[in-house]
């Protein structure tokens, strides 16, 4: 006795299901019209299965989840991935690229557990990758795509954050500071992680090492560019400093960035008077924040002044004709400030960056 079977043309399921007029496939949930149906039947005797043999169905499920992520759709990259997972949890690839894939879709009020996901699941997806055989060449392939992809997730979430911050008004800005430094720290955090595994994992070996030190390297930009916003300045320097140290054993070329530990702000005031903290600038604080921050024009100055007064400190802040030029009239503003009321006691900034 013979009976008709449809075969999927994608993954070779033979398991499907009628919806709206068409059919689904179970395994891989790819659509077929009636017609397309009807031509993928075939003809088998008795109730003998003709579903694929389990390896065929898994690498075809690798084919699916590898192309939809060649061209970037990362929908259905996610779900063949999962498919795999399902049927091979030893699977390094899926389990790394079942979170990635998540963290990519993941929204503003999200990328901090995204972030915490993909390196959680770092360190079981490395070693995977080291005990799926023996092949040092293989593990080499693999640990630089995971961390290609470590890069490309922990940038697209840091700036993320960091770019929702920077569109929020200056005057309730000061409120979301920690949200964003969590946010952003948790995208560097995937980077830091991947090079430290790296290196415990698979030693430091030279390909291995390289690959860490890239990682680092990244990580190491975006945390230095959070540093005006942090309250632990010299705790933040310490780990950017002891990250570079990692990156120079591979990299010897290679230099520690300047790391500002100075709070971010009046950088004229600072150059001319010499200090950040002193009875003169914290008059000058106090009037940015309390006074120009209240007005569109104010937060448009303030702006402008960040924009500008950094890289005319750093060409000419250390010469005399410089601080000269700009020593008397602001000593005339502060005195008028301080008959105003605007205190020149020791002050705690509100954050403008």
């Amino acid at each position: 006795m013979s009976m008709k079977k449809i075969i999927c043309e994608m993954c070779e399921g033979t398991e499907f299901k009628k919806e709206n007029g068409e059919f689904i496939c179970c395994g891989c949930n790819t659509h077929y019209s009636v017609e397309e149906a009807k031509g993928m039947m075939i003809e088998v005797e008795g109730e003998e299965s003709i579903s694929a043999p389990k390896d065929n169905e898994l690498d075809n499920l690798y084919m699916l989840a590898r192309r939809a992520k060649e061209d970037d759709n990362s929908e259905n990259a996610a779900k063949y991935y999962e498919m795999i997972m399902i049927k091979e949890p030893t699977s390094w690839e899926a389990s790394f690229y079942c979170i990635y894939y998540k963290a990519m879709s993941c929204k503003i009020a999200q990328i901090m557990s995204a972030g915490n996901s993909v390196t959680n699941c770092l360190k079981n997806v490395l070693t995977l990758v080291k005990e799926k055989n023996n092949d040092e060449t293989e593990h080499i392939i693999a640990v630089k795509e995971i961390g290609e992809k470590c890069s490309a997730i922990a940038t697209m979430l840091f700036y993320g954050a960091k770019n929702h911050y920077d569109g929020i008004d200056y005057s309730i800005k000061n409120n979301y500071t920690q949200e964003m430094l969590n946010n952003c720290c948790a995208a560097r955090d995937i980077l830091y992680t991947f090079g430290d595994l790296v290196e415990s994992i698979f030693g430091a070996k030279k390909d291995f090492g390289e690959t860490a030190a890239k990682a680092w390297k990244l990580g190491i930009s975006l945390h230095n560019s959070l540093m005006s916003n942090f309250a632990q300045k010299e705790v933040n320097k310490n780990i950017i400093v002891e990250y570079s140290e990692k990156v120079k054993k591979y990299d010897p070329s290679y230099q520690t960035p300047e790391v500002n530990t100075t709070s971010g702000g009046c950088y004229v005031a600072t150059a001319v008077y010499g200090s950040y903290d002193c009875p003169e600038v914290w008059t000058l604080r106090r009037y940015r924040d309390n006074t120009l921050a209240e007005s569109i024009f104010g937060r448009a100055f303030i702006r402008t002044y960040y924009a500008i007064s950094p890289t005319l400190v750093k060409w000419f802040g250390e010469t005399q004709w410089f601080k000269n030029l700009f020593k008397g009239k602001l000593d005339k503003m502060v005195k008028s400030l301080n008959e105003k009321g605007f205190e020149d006691t020791p002050y705690e900034d509100k954050n403008w960056k």
